[in-house]
């Protein structure tokens, strides 16, 4: 996907957040984000877009923690977290391709990271406001959810934070249904996973369905799809899987 294609799908998946966020009301659970309300979830994901921002409109090059929210909650925190999105959504747009800053997992340039990490931040926390809210939740596109899909399995479990480890070597497969080519074979063991974009060799557990769906189960959104082998493995996955 294109980085102007990502800095749209953010642009996009903010507002409905935001439009869930309102309907549901502060005080609302989040079913998807045990223990938090609606105002933990905006106040969270607005800060995140804060920090996201503050890297790609300074060049800075070091990272440093996110910063807390204000104590906000209603209209005013809704008005916060509308004014934070607009203004990374206008940073990533306005920032040339050579823009050069610090980005936690490798990419093909900082800003390409950033738009596509912020565009699937967002789309998940929308599910999660969508969630709180009731009723019919947005789709995402199969080509999205595809690389939402690769951006989990192949960046951020391919890193040392990652849990989803084994005491022996173990081999776990996700396929997606509707998309050619959109299967991952996670290779296990005591050190962080390797994954490969191959459906190639045998694999102990096998987990299947469209693209969409893998991509909410797999961040714990949703019950996993189908389960052929060894369901140990999914239920791994299931338990260690939280990104820290």
């Amino acid at each position: 996907m294109e980085t102007a294609t990502f800095i749209e799908t953010l642009d996009r998946e903010g507002r409905l957040l935001a439009a869930a966020a309102e309907r549901a009301g502060s005080d609302a659970g989040v079913p998807t984000c045990p223990g938090w309300r609606v105002r933990d979830l905006v106040a969270h994901t607005g800060a995140v877009h804060r920090w996201a921002t503050s890297f790609v409109a300074t060049g800075e090059t070091r990272p440093r923690p996110i910063g807390d929210p204000p104590a906000l909650a209603g209209g005013a925190l809704l008005d916060w977290f509308r004014e934070g999105h607009g203004r990374l959504v206008e940073t990533l747009a306005a920032a040339p391709p050579s823009t050069a800053c610090w980005h936690f997992m490798p990419a093909p340039s900082p800003l390409a990271f950033w738009a596509r990490r912020q565009a699937h931040e967002t789309a998940v926390h929308r599910f999660d406001a969508e969630s709180a809210a009731g009723g019919t939740v947005s789709e995402v596109s199969t080509e999205f959810a595809v690389d939402g899909v690769d951006e989990l399995l192949c960046l951020f479990h391919g890193r040392p934070k990652s849990r989803v480890r084994t005491e022996k070597p173990r081999t776990l497969r996700v396929r997606a249904t509707d998309a050619p080519d959109a299967v991952w074979t996670l290779r296990l063991s005591e050190e962080p996973a390797v994954t490969e974009r191959t459906g190639a060799g045998e694999a102990e557990c096998e987990i299947t369905g469209p693209a969409d769906r893998l991509y909410l189960a797999l961040w714990n959104r949703l019950p996993l799809p189908e389960v052929t082998g060894d369901a140990s493995l999914a239920e791994l996955w299931r338990e260690r899987s939280g990104v820290v």
